[in-house]
């Protein structure tokens, strides 16, 4: 999700958010969550078939040996989000609620699992179209693959996550909005990196 005020915040939601002041808890690496996103995966694919163009583990549950929220981050690229008709009433099926839906921004649609509603684990599942949302795929698929081959951005980027966890937050989004700085430093060097490299 894009850096948002709270009026966006608001407007962002299916359903009316309300302010919450939340405890982000970290937890160190574990390496259960790639099998976790592994059987969502399979999950969706099984629901979805060929509406499903691709489908990747990202977030920092993702990045091996990153401390993360035990929240299984995923991208899912439909043909147009616009059409919740071809993916909403299956990925409902199978216990996602539509929790965002941001029509000004790469039209992305964020469906969510959680733990305390009865899911085995927590998902968010990012919707995106490979035309209206290409920046911003690039740039999830930038940042995961940065940081799983570079120890040192990997480390700062946890030194971060760690130093804003200890405060408390109106909403999570004002976290997520806090490491942007540090994010676009390595968001920056990533995508400079894939410019230069030459074409097969």
């Amino acid at each position: 999700m894009a850096t948002m005020d709270d009026d966006a915040i608001a407007d962002a939601f299916v359903v009316q958010v309300q302010p919450y002041s939340v405890p982000v808890i970290l937890e160190e690496y574990d390496s259960r969550w790639p099998d976790r996103y592994a059987a969502e995966a399979a999950a969706i694919r099984a629901a979805l078939g060929a509406t499903v163009l691709q489908l990747e583990h990202t977030g920092s549950t993702s990045v091996p040996g990153l401390a993360a929220k035990p929240i299984i981050d995923m991208l899912l690229i439909v043909a147009d989000t616009t059409d919740e008709a071809a993916y909403l009433p299956a990925l409902e099926g199978l216990g996602y609620t539509l929790r965002v839906r941001e029509p000004d921004w790469y039209e992305h649609r964020c469906l969510v699992r959680r733990v305390e509603d009865g899911a085995p684990h927590s998902v968010n599942l990012h919707v995106f179209s490979p035309v209206l949302g290409a920046p911003e795929i690039e740039r999830v698929l930038a940042f995961r693959d940065r940081l799983r081959v570079h120890d040192d951005e990997r480390a700062a980027y946890e030194r971060t996550k760690r130093e804003l966890a200890h405060r408390r937050w109106k909403y999570v989004q004002h976290y997520a909005n806090a490491k942007s700085e540090v994010i676009e430093e390595i968001l920056a060097r990533a995508l400079e990196t894939s410019k230069s490299r030459p074409i097969d």
